[in-house]
């Protein structure tokens, strides 16, 4: 994408941890986060739940049409990323494994890890596949920049503009409408909470629980503005 090559810095990138821990200043601390009980089935519900006040979902709460392929046991399953922070959740599960590649390239999975309570919309394997067919090399160009792990990196900022520093379930962020991303640019929700946008890419999966997040995979790797 010649767009994403042509991205100028939005904002101050001061200490991503710095902005991390006061961006998530606002939403509520783990331990609030509810877990499901043994043997909850992955499977999702048609539509997303109203607004819970806190951003934090259960497994039951979790619709998409793409939750299908998250596997129904073990590591990578609902229940087994519930308990885990954001981070490292995502490593297991096989819709997100080039997001995963992206974050350890750029030295975010720590920060994202340590984040009190944060939203992702984490762009699934296609996303980043049909960035790829639009403008060939631009993932290894991205990960493989010298300057790749700091938070000032082209990466960093992208994968940053995909991170909110407040919990959101999906009613909440239909309802919020346009939210502050950690990269400073704004991000467009835009649907209902039974099938939310972001920038116009659809969620395809969505009320994800995490240790410290709530995660929406989206069908497209967003942008961010350009100055």
């Amino acid at each position: 994408m010649r767009k994403i090559q042509r991205l100028a810095a939005v904002g101050a990138m001061a200490a991503l941890t710095a902005m991390v821990g006061a961006c998530s200043a606002q939403g509520p601390t783990t331990g609030s986060q509810a877990s499901a009980p043994a043997g909850t089935s992955a499977a999702a519900p048609a539509e997303a739940t109203a607004p819970t006040g806190s951003g934090v979902t259960k497994i039951s709460d979790i619709f998409g049409p793409a939750c299908s392929q998250v596997p129904t046991q073990g590591p990578g399953s609902a229940q087994g990323m519930v308990n885990d922070p954001v981070g490292t959740a995502a490593s297991h599960n096989p819709l997100l494994t080039t997001l995963t590649k992206a974050a350890t390239a750029a030295n975010l999975v720590d920060t994202l890890n340590s984040a009190p309570a944060i939203t992702v919309f984490a762009p699934a394997d296609p996303a980043f596949a049909a960035l790829e067919a639009q403008d060939p090399g631009i993932t290894k160009q991205l990960t493989t920049a010298p300057d790749v792990a700091s938070p000032n990196s082209q990466l960093a900022k992208i994968l940053t503009y995909h991170v909110v520093g407040t919990r959101y379930d999906a009613a909440g962020l239909v309802q919020a409408g346009t939210l502050n991303s950690l990269e400073g640019g704004k991000v467009t929700i835009g649907g209902t909470a039974a099938a939310p946008t972001v920038n116009g890419a659809p969620v395809l999966c969505g009320n994800i629980p995490t240790k410290n997040a709530t995660v929406f995979v989206i069908g497209q790797v967003l942008s961010p503005p350009a100055t």
